[in-house]
């Protein structure tokens, strides 16, 4: 460990504990997707050192407040090669680190708590160009959309400042996302301006190769792996198997309800629709999803056995998924169950039939889109209660038995 002078408000002590020259890792990669292409972003060191305080910053009075009560706190930081290119690239690469925290239980990964902030440090260079440009670094960014954005905004605000014959000074800059725009905050230091030296009140910690084995073989099932695994156990496409194991939660209530149902298809298409669906409509992540995995095997079943149709389904597990209801009960209370008497069924087809006989007449001769609309007609004789499948077959009987006469 080493002292790292650092005179800042958010650390009133005037220096940082960290690691210095002798980081826990160094030269490491990772392979993010991006655009159906596979690239490797360099993983310059991970260092453990403690947190600063945080700074809170009012525009509307043009102060700033200090709270101090993370100083100390131990975190760790990753620290890459200048190889993203864009925007989605560090989107894609942060999403992957953050996956692989939550799986290794490292962290929460709460971002809106602080449990993993990003800083961006962003040059720009013109095509064809191999020297980076002077970089400026945003500290502290705690949403991937304000990333993305702040990405976005400071490329731009450098080209305009190089296309305008400015040089672009080093220097680390505050992003107000409300604003969509970042703010100089001081100077950026270079490393031979933190004067290190080693830390006097903390005896260095050696770590065995053969300790690191064993941690290593405790690790969990990583995302990767998982998400090959859904492909050739349970023959999901790639894209439903990347949406699941993205999030830990989501890949948690997928097996389990796979495991109570016997259905990864089925389960699948629940989570990345309706559940997805729901998600988004109450600006929720899929890490917040607190769906009760044997819930939604029991609704999967009920439609597997005809108890109700699909329609109803989604219904049942919208107050399933808002409401915590039980299945069974909800559909049993508000009669929601499938019409099984096969003569009611033809009645409400009859009288569709009837009432409808221009329509039906333009199915005869040949337009066949039409028929789609009979179907709806019918169930909602029915009141969305009968079999689609049921009232398809009823319906082209009747209409064929009026063509023999």
């Amino acid at each position: 460990q080493d002292r790292k002078n650092y005179f800042y408000p958010d650390l009133p002590k005037a220096y940082q504990t960290s690691q210095y020259d002798m980081p826990i890792c160094k030269n490491g990669y990772l392979d993010v997707e991006v655009d159906g292409k596979i690239k490797r972003i360099g993983i310059t060191r991970i260092h453990i050192e403690e947190d600063a305080g945080k700074l809170i910053h009012d525009g509307l009075r043009g102060a700033s407040l200090v709270d101090y009560n993370r100083c100390g706190v131990p975190l760790i930081e990753i620290v890459t090669e200048p190889d993203m290119r864009s925007p989605e690239e560090a989107r894609a690469f942060l999403e992957k680190v953050k996956s692989i925290l939550e799986y290794t239980g490292v962290s929460d990964c709460k971002m809106q708590e602080g449990s993993l902030r990003a800083d961006i440090n962003l040059s720009v260079r013109k095509c064809g160009e191999t020297k980076l440009g002077t970089r400026t670094e945003m500290k502290n960014m705690n949403s991937f959309k304000a990333i993305v954005r702040a990405i976005e905004a400071e490329s731009k605000r450098q080209i305009s400042l190089l296309e305008r014959g400015e040089k672009v000074v080093q220097e680390t800059r505050r992003w107000d996302d409300a604003k969509g725009e970042s703010i100089a905050m001081r100077s950026k230091e270079e490393a031979q301006d933190y004067r290190y030296f080693p830390e006097p009140d903390l005896p260095p910690v050696w770590i065995s190769k053969e300790w690191c084995e064993e941690v290593y073989a405790l690790l969990p099932e990583l995302p990767d792996k998982k998400k090959l695994r859904y492909e050739t156990e349970y023959g999901l496409p790639v894209y439903d198997a990347s949406i699941l194991t993205g999030s830990k939660q989501l890949a948690h209530t997928f097996e389990a309800v796979v495991e109570l149902c016997g259905k990864p298809k089925e389960a699948s298409n629940w989570l990345m629709t309706e559940a997805m669906r729901l998600l988004k409509e109450n600006g929720q992540e899929p890490d917040e999803l607190s769906l009760c995995p044997k819930k939604l095997a029991t609704l999967i079943q009920m439609v597997a056995a005809g108890t109700i149709n699909r329609n109803v389904a989604k219904e049942v597990f919208e107050h399933v998924f808002k409401e915590d209801v039980e299945p069974e009960q909800y559909v049993k209370e508000h009669g929601l169950g499938m019409v099984k008497d096969m003569a009611a069924l033809e009645q409400a087809v009859k009288r569709v039939v009837e009432t409808n006989a221009a329509i039906v007449e333009e199915y005869r001769n040949g337009k066949e889109k039409v028929f789609g609309f009979l179907v709806g007609q019918v169930m909602k004789e029915c009141k969305g209660k009968a079999n689609p499948a049921d009232v398809t077959i009823l319906l082209n009987n009747f209409i064929k038995c009026m063509e023999k006469f």
